[in-house]
C-alpha cells in the first residue's frame, strides 16, 4: 500500500504552516512536493520523518502508523547536515549504525557508494574541507547507504555542476529501478518533470494543485505557441489576436485560445514566404503551471 499522508495539519500559534495536506504513494516511483519558500514543504517533510508532530492527521505505511525511527528512511536535506570538524567516513559509519546497520555492513555499503559517486579520495577528509558539491555527494551517500525503502530528496541537485547533476540523476534512476518510494522537493521544475508523475503544489500551507502531471497538462491543452522565423511576424500575430508573452533569441512565444488560432498564424507565415525555423504548439510546462498557481503571491 506504500505511504499515506492523510489530512496533516501543523499550527504555530495562529499561523497554519500545513493545512490538511493529503497524498499517497501507492507504488514505487517519484512523487513531487512543490511550493514557494515558506509554503510548508519542509514542515511536511519533517512531519513525515517524525521530526515534528502534527496537530491533526496521520502518516501511514502499509496501513499502519508510520514511525520514522522504526524504518530506515533516506533523507537528503536541503541544508548541509554534516559535522564540519569530523572525517566524513567516520560520520557516515555513525549515521549508518543509527539506522540499525552492523558496522561491517555499513563499511561494505559505504565502500560501494564512495566509489559510485567518485569521492574515494575524500573519505578521510573533514567535511569542512570539501566543496559544496562533494558535501552534497556525501549527504546523498548518508541517505542511500542503509538501502532505505523510502527516500526523501529536498533540492537534491543544489550546488552541483552539470556533470555531477547528471550523476545524481543517474543514481536516482537506479533507485527507481530498485522500486524505491521517493519524495522529491525542488525548485528546478525541469528535474521534476523528468522524474515525477504525481505532484502536489502548496501555497501558504494549502494544496493548490494535485494529481498526475501528464493529466494536469492535458487538461490545459496545447495553449503555448513558440515561433521563430527569419522575418517580422508581429503584424500577422496581431491579425490572429495573439499577444506576445516572451521574445527571446530562441523564438517568440504566445498564449493561444485555440489550436485554430495557432494554425491560422502558421498558414499566414507560409503564405508570406518568410522562412520558418521553429513552430511549436504545446502543453504548458510545469514551470508555467507553477507560476500560474502561486506566482505573484506573498511568500511566508
Amino acid at each position: 500500500m506504500g505511504l499515506s499522508v492523510s489530512n496533516i495539519v501543523k499550527n504555530y500559534g495562529n499561523y497554519t504552516a500545513v493545512d490538511n495536506l493529503s497524498f499517497t504513494l501507492d507504488e514505487p516511483g517519484v512523487f513531487a512536493l512543490l511550493g514557494t519558500n515558506g509554503a510548508g514543504k519542509t514542515t511536511s517533510i519533517r512531519i513525515i520523518l517524525g521530526m515534528l508532530a502534527c496537530d491533526k492527521g496521520e502518516v501511514l505505511w502499509d496501513g499502519k502508523s508510520f514511525l520514522a525511527a522504526d524504518k530506515p528512511i533516506g533523507y537528503l536535506a536541503e541544508e548541509r547536515g554534516l559535522y564540519p570538524k569530523y572525517k566524513v567516513f567516520d560520520q557516515l559509519i555513525y549515521f549508518c549504525t543509527l539506522k540499525g546497520m552492523r558496522r561491517v555492513d555499513a563499511i561494505k555499503s559505504l565502500d560501494y557508494w564512495f566509489d559510485r559517486l567518485g569521492v574515494n579520495e575524500h573519505r578521510l577528509k573533514r567535511a569542512e574541507q570539501l566543496s559544496k558539491g562533494n558535501q552534497q555527494k556525501i549527504q546523498l551517500i548518508a541517505a542511500l547507504a542503509p538501502n532505505p525503502e523510502l527516500i526523501i530528496l529536498d533540492e537534491p541537485l543544489s550546488g552541483l555542476d552539470p556533470v555531477n547533476a547528471e550523476l545524481f540523476k543517474t543514481v536516482i534512476r537506479e533507485e527507481i529501478k530498485k522500486r524505491k518510494y521517493i519524495i522529491m522537493s525542488s525548485h528546478q521544475m525541469s528535474t521534476i518533470e523528468e522524474f515525477c508523475q504525481g505532484i502536489v503544489i502548496l501555497n501558504k500551507g494549502k494544496t493548490v494543485l494535485q494529481g498526475d502531471l501528464n493529466e494536469i497538462k492535458k487538461g490545459y491543452g496545447r495553449v503555448k505557441l513558440t515561433v521563430k522565423a527569419e522575418g517580422d511576424i508581429r503584424e500577422m500575430a496581431q491579425q490572429c489576436e495573439l499577444v506576445v508573452t516572451e521574445d527571446t533569441p530562441n523564438g517568440t512565444s504566445f498564449n493561444v485560445q485555440s489550436e485554430q488560432q495557432a494554425h491560422k498564424l502558421l498558414k499566414m507565415i507560409i503564405e508570406s514566404g518568410i522562412p520558418l525555423i521553429k513552430y511549436e504548439l504545446r502543453e504548458p510546462t510545469l514551470n508555467e503551471i507553477f507560476i500560474e498557481k502561486v506566482g505573484g503571491q506573498d511568500e511566508n
